[in-house]
């Protein structure tokens, strides 16, 4: 029986249940300078149904030193953030359409602020290509961003906005970014996950919203998200496993826990979800890291110092 997992990182989709292998599905992992990578590819829609993941691509950046706030490892995530992305979006960006970068999520509730404090990051170019485009630097990209808020604060979808502003703008791509829902705490502050199926709105939190991809909005979505919720019955599942440490492991054990999750899920436990207490400075950190490597992958041709000194 597969367990119970409620989790927005594919890497755990595809490691519950413990499979060896699906269908349709390839995972490859390597290190690079102390940082654990992971790709799955989904290439069926019978290992998307599996998974509950749309086709495409999903790198997994982790590294424990981002949640212990080390700078050398918030550099050395955020320089591989850049590369990743910028092989993810290779041949779909050009200097004639800007590039749009959207923060989800709610300013106002810290675990989902993620989006809108990496927007506050974000090297925004297109106003001045076309206000003063004979002063622009060659090596420049059009870069503009914006975080819409959410439907009970604004009273519109977010859907509605991005549309919009694709319709508007015409950007060559889209570059989403929203708190995720992981199935391990340990990850909570310590991963990246970046994907070219674009992205659900509120699905960290199982607040369903209108899809944000290609099929919806016809220009590349890439997603880029940090977990920094799990939701309490995935908690409370573990916590079973632990108190079982030493009992005869049998499949009729793990469907005992299944079902004691299941009815975990099923009730108010369920929809409980749980942030660390430091959330506040983790949030902070995974911006500065989230931005950094949207900066460099948008903007290569310029230094770390020269986008601080056109952001101040």
């Amino acid at each position: 029986m597969r367990k119970q997992i409620r989790t927005d990182l594919a890497m755990e989709a595809v490691n519950a249940g413990e499979r060896t292998s699906i269908d349709g599905v390839k995972m490859n992992q390597w290190s690079a300078g102390g940082v654990e990578i992971t790709e799955v590819r989904i290439d069926s829609e019978q290992g998307a149904r599996m998974l509950g993941k749309a086709p495409g691509h999903y790198v997994t950046l982790e590294c424990p030193g981002l949640a212990r706030h080390e700078l050398e490892e918030r550099r050395r995530v955020s320089d591989l953030l850049g590369q990743q992305i910028e092989r993810l979006l290779e041949g779909r960006i050009n200097k004639e359409q800007p590039v749009l970068v959207i923060g989800l999520g709610n300013r106002k509730i810290t675990p989902d602020s993620l989006g809108s404090k990496v927007v506050d990051r974000t090297l925004v170019t297109r106003h001045l290509f076309n206000t003063m485009p004979e002063k622009m630097d060659e090596r420049m990209r059009s870069v503009c961003a914006l975080a819409p808020g959410v439907l009970g604060v604004s009273g519109l979808e977010t859907f509605e906005v991005v549309k919009s502003l694709v319709d508007r703008l015409n950007p060559c791509c889209l570059i989403c970014i929203d708190s995720l829902a992981a199935r391990s705490t340990r990850r909570v502050g310590s991963a990246v996950q970046l994907t070219d199926t674009g992205i659900q709105p509120g699905s960290g939190v199982g607040n369903h919203r209108s899809a944000l991809n290609q099929q919806s909005l016809g220009v590349p979505v890439l997603a880029v998200g940090m977990p920094m919720v799990v939701y309490a019955a995935t908690i409370a599942r573990d916590a079973l496993e632990l108190l079982s440490e030493g009992m005869q492991q049998d499949d009729q054990l793990d469907e005992a826990l299944d079902e004691l999750a299941g009815q975990l899920s099923g009730n108010a436990v369920g929809d409980m979800i749980v942030t660390p207490r430091e959330v506040d400075s983790l949030i902070d950190q995974a911006a500065w890291v989230l931005a950094r490597g949207i900066n460099r992958a948008l903007q290569p041709a310029l230094s770390d110092e020269e986008i601080q000194t056109m952001m101040e």
